[in-house]
């Protein structure tokens, strides 16, 4: 059964009005950029200023203060994870996902040994932060899978955060006893119109449901909650920045004790994918990244290989913090390097990790495959 709801951002959420944040966005002046890039903190206001088409002929003052405000909080480092697909199994239907259920595509769960060999790979390739990810199939894929094999995946790396179907509160808790740290959760649209029209069939349908996931996240003391909306869904990506950041906001105030990250996704091709109802084309992605950097100076900014190679390179020295290289969206794409066809999406950013951990060493920047041990911030079981 689910959990009582209307006691987390449900409740803020439904005191925002997408049209008329949209409208003020859009009003917003040269004379109000300025005045959010002087501001020594960037309020929600001054957050709607940078994401506005007025901030666009600000762009270098925005990332050189943005670069000037990463270097100060997180020092020259970029830290490096890779996403482990255990499964595409999905009870979902999803316009954009090539999971989506109706899709005709070979499915695949791995097993014990074939998750093994996975973590071998990922490790020889440098790998010390790892992210889980499956398609949404509870029964299949759930709290008794990630029970059986949470513990010697964990084993293989220093860091665990999971991409998965939302769980309950008490789920999550039990998940952070078995090695869980972080949890990414992406609302995709924060419209809720558009959501409906975009997950079709399943338990994603429940747009509260995955609403409320950070509040039990929080609640069940996941240290790194991560957030963010897949951009090309809804018809106006400003719009559904400025709520990640509400979202974001929100959050910080109200779980105070986790850490939080932020990612920028675009839709990528996919099996059965969709036209992006909205362009969020590169320079306004280098804006919109500078102005979370501006509002929210301490949390960790993560740029995906979904970007190409020369964005990333030239983008991740302004205000990154986190990388993925080298992906694989489907199971077993790291030692078995199974054929495309079962891909969640298609990568844009191909190169080997250790190309890319070059190519930001030559940038001045300093790749970080394990920033902690069991022993300075886990009890060794």
């Amino acid at each position: 059964m689910k959990e009582y709801r209307g006691t987390g951002f449900q409740d803020h959420w439904q005191t925002l009005d997408w049209d008329d944040i949209s409208l003020r966005i859009n009003s917003k002046t040269a004379a109000d950029v300025e005045r959010a890039l002087s501001s020594p903190r960037v309020s929600r206001e001054d957050f709607m200023a940078l994401i506005s088409p007025a901030a666009l002929p600000y762009l270098e003052p925005m990332a050189q203060k943005a670069q000037q405000l990463t270097r100060q909080r997180f020092g020259n480092t970029v830290s490096f994870f890779a996403p482990l697909y255990l499964s595409n199994l999905c009870a979902n239907e999803c316009t954009y996902c090539g999971f989506s259920m109706s899709n005709k595509i070979k499915r695949k769960t791995l097993d014990d040994v074939e998750i093994a060999k996975e973590c071998e790979a990922l490790n020889a390739l440098g790998f010390k932060h790892l992210l889980l990810v499956t398609g949404e199939h509870k029964t299949k894929v759930g709290m008794d899978y990630f029970r059986r094999h949470f513990p010697a995946i964990r084993g293989h790396f220093s860091s665990l955060m999971i991409e998965v179907q939302p769980l309950e509160q008490q789920e999550y808790a039990e998940l952070k006893t078995l090695g869980l740290d972080g949890v990414l959760v992406y609302q995709e649209t924060y419209h809720a119109p558009t959501y409906a029209l975009h997950h079709l069939r399943g338990q994603k349908q429940d747009f509260f449901w995955r609403l409320e996931t950070p509040d039990r996240l929080g609640r069940a003391g996941i240290d790194k909650i991560g957030l963010g909306a897949l951009f090309g869904l809804s018809n106006n990506w400003r719009t559904d920045s400025y709520m990640v950041a509400e979202h974001l906001f929100y959050l910080q105030q109200t779980y105070w004790q986790s850490r939080y990250s932020v990612a920028f996704p675009r839709l990528r091709p996919c099996a059965g994918g969709i036209e992006p109802a909205s362009i969020l084309n590169e320079k306004q992605l280098v804006q919109l990244i500078c102005a979370f950097r501006l509002f929210a100076p301490d949390v960790e900014l993560s740029l995906s290989t979904r970007e190409s190679p020369y964005f990333r390179d030239h983008v991740i020295p302004l205000a990154i913090t986190t990388v993925s290289a080298g992906s694989k969206t489907q199971p077993g794409g790291y030692a078995a390097d199974d054929k495309p066809e079962l891909e969640q999406f298609e990568p844009h950013d191909n190169r080997p990790p250790a190309h890319v951990a070059q190519a930001l060493t030559q940038a001045g920047l300093q790749p970080v495959w394990k920033d902690w041990d069991q022993h300075l911030g886990r009890p060794l079981s």
